[in-house]
This record gives structure tokens, sequence and C-alpha cells, in this order.
């Protein structure tokens, strides 16, 4: 029996030799819900497998499933090699389905084709190909070079969507960048009087920490931390916290701030032009590290830390900054997703902050266009998440 759960249709129990399989279905049906399986058990790494994607593996043999995985986390088994490892009966003649594209490379783990191969597996069902140098349709190759029916881009674009983060930072090793803020109505991200607690309902707000989970790094300018003091931390049990960058050119952050302050248990970065070495010994001393990022405009360079940062295996960071960083980084072009979180409230002020400031763009011409936009409801508030208008999986 199928159900629906999380936007995807799901088995009701896990089947086991003996059981029918999914009857009364095309071949493309079946190969569609055995994939959404696969993207079920993949979200399931989700916060733990970066820099490597999230995949997942279902292995079918006449009509029954045999064997599942999921990629856990960095370091650890791949889907595919944890789904053989659970069979419940031998894979070979079997058929797997896996979210990505199987790799054929050495890293942490030996090339997953090999298990495939070595399994006896007859049929590879692919939702993305992957780019990855280091595989990018050479694992698919081998496969079928070595006798293996192949049958590719079941469930594309979900399983794109799945790892847009990793796919855009394998192509130019530079992080996903996911500008996120919470507004009301009439545009304003706090009151007048500077007061933001709470613009949107609880609902919305476990859904940030979601995103906290999801996404590598947090970043925010220090007038953040002037102003709130935050930790950046995820509040999720079970989860892990992201890598806490703050854009700080002159290096104002308060020694005694919370988030120094825990910098020797969390990974905290401080993104600054500035040379004062007595500075900086300061906060490497309580467990920060300064990174030098040279200035452009008045600001550090946004594009130049983002490099640094995709050098230092930070693959996607969820910018939670106020209007001047979230235009400074909209300026620069570092933004590849917007989140839009809506509260049905208004604050209303012209002094009122707005999720954008800076100059701004002089006409409707030079906007930022967004794209594939989807609306979600959030107990009494919406989140608008859209794509900046540009080349985000290469088919564009």
């Amino acid at each position: 029996m199928l159900k629906k759960h999380r936007g995807f249709i799901l088995w009701n129990c896990y089947k086991r030799a003996g059981d029918d399989g999914l009857k009364n279905t095309t071949d493309i049906e079946q190969d569609r819900q055995y994939m959404k399986m696969a993207l079920e058990l993949a979200q399931k790494g989700m916060g733990f497998t970066a820099p490597n994607p999230m995949v997942g593996a279902v292995i079918v043999k006449n009509g029954r499933i045999i064997g599942q995985g999921y990629h856990r986390k960095y370091g650890g088994l791949h889907a595919e090699r944890e789904a053989l490892a659970v069979c419940t009966e031998e894979p070979e003649g079997a058929s797997i389905y896996v979210t990505l594209e199987p790799c054929c490379h050495y890293g942490k783990q030996p090339p997953c084709v090999n298990a495939i191969l070595e399994a006896g597996i007859r049929r590879v069902i692919i939702g993305s190909s992957d780019p990855n140098p280091l595989v990018a349709g050479k694992g698919i190759r081998i496969l079928k070079d070595h006798g293996i029916e192949v049958t590719e881009n079941i469930l594309k674009e979900e399983c794109d969507k799945l790892n847009e983060a990793f796919f855009y930072y394998i192509q130019n090793k530079k992080p996903y960048v996911v500008m996120k803020y919470a507004m009301t109505m009439d545009g304003k991200i706090a009151a007048y009087t500077g007061e933001s607690k709470w613009v949107t309902g609880e609902a919305a707000r476990i859904h940030v920490q979601k995103q906290r989970l999801k996404y590598t790094g947090i970043m925010v300018g220090v007038g953040t931390v002037l102003a709130d003091d935050p930790m950046l931390t995820c509040r999720l049990e079970n989860s892990r916290n992201p890598v806490r960058i703050i854009c700080d050119s002159h290096l104002r952050t308060p020694l005694t701030s919370k988030i120094v302050r825990t910098a020797k248990t969390i990974p905290t970065i401080l993104a600054s032009s500035s040379k004062d070495q007595q500075k900086i010994k300061n906060y490497e001393e309580m467990g920060c590290q300064v990174l030098y990022v040279p200035e452009k405009n008045g600001h550090i360079d946004l594009n130049r830390l983002m490099e640094l940062l995709g050098a230092a295996r930070i693959d996607s960071i969820l910018l939670e900054g106020g209007g001047s960083l979230n235009w400074s980084a909209l300026e620069s072009g570092i933004v590849q997703k917007v989140q839009t979180y809506i509260a049905p409230k208004l604050f209303g002020g012209e002094e009122a902050k707005t999720p954008v400031e800076g100059k701004g763009f002089p006409d409707p011409v030079s906007a930022v266009l967004l794209k594939n936009s989807e609306i979600i409801r959030l107990g009494d508030d919406f989140l608008i998440e859209s794509e900046v208008k540009r080349n985000v999986y290469g088919n564009c």
C-alpha cells in the first residue's frame, strides 16, 4: 500500500522476501515509485554528508525490495554499498535504484560501480547524473561496458533538487548561498524600535532550524552580532551546528559575545580585512579562525571570501544577514537561492528595517530576477523559495 509522506509516495512497509512488490503498475510507474523511496532514504542524510551529496538506494529482485540504504555521513558507506550490505537475499540478477550516478573513483570509500558489478546486479536505475569531474558519466559507461542495463533520468528534477548545493559546489568550487530572511506582509524585518522577536511563528522558526542543519555554514554581518548577540546554532535534537561565518571588516565582534565565547566548541570564522595582529591573536586565543579577505568598495570582497570558503570544503551557506549584507551579497552575485518567510502582520514605520537595503538598483530592468518560486505554508506564515535566475544545473 502506498501512502503520502513529506511530499513523497512511500511504501507502507519494508518489503521482504516473499512479498509481491508493486502490483498493477507499469514499468515506468514502478521505476518512479522505487526512486521516490530512494529519495526519501537520501534525505535522512541531510546535514551530515557534506561535502558529499545525499544519496539513497533501493534494491529490488523479482518484485521484492531486498535491500535499502543511504549515505549517512561523510566518510561512511555510500548508499549502494549500504543497501548491498543489508540484502535479505542474494542480489545477483536484481535491480538497484539510486538517486545519483554511482561513483567510479577511490575516495573515503572504494568505487560503488565495483560493488554493483561484484554483486551481479542486472539493472541500474539512476536519478541524477553526477557532475563531479571524477565521475561525470564514467560510472554509467563502466556499467554499460559490463553489460548492465542502465536507465537514466528517473525523477531527475527531484533528484537534482535534492543535491543542488552539491552540484553547484562541485562545478564552481564555491559555496551554494541561500539568502534567508523573515518579514511582515509590508516588507519589514523588524519594528521601528529594532524589535524583531518574533516576526514569524513557531512552525516557520522550526523550519529555519532545519535549514541550519541542511547547510554547512551560516553567515551574518558584524552588525547582526552587535545588535542581537546571537548564537547561530542549530537547536534541533541529534543535529549538528553550522560553521559560523561573521563578515567583520574591522574586527568589531566583541570578545564577550556568545559567538566568540563558544568558538572553541563551535567552528567560527571571522572574515576580515584587518591586519591588527593583537586583535587577531585575541580572537584566535578564544578559538576563532580569523580569515583575511581583501576589501572591495569598503567591505570585504565577498567573491574572494566564497573562493576561500570553498577551498575550506564549505559547500553551502545559509545567509542570515541584515539588509546591508544582503544587498552586498546580491550585488556581488554570490546568492543562488532566496528563502522569504512572510508573516501575516503589518509593522509600518518608514524607519523600520527591510530585508535588502544598500543603494539598490536604479531601475526595474536592473533588478535581480528570481525563478522557480514555490510557496509553502508554515502554520500561519508562508515561505516563498526561489532560485536566482542564472545557471544552476548547467542546462539553463
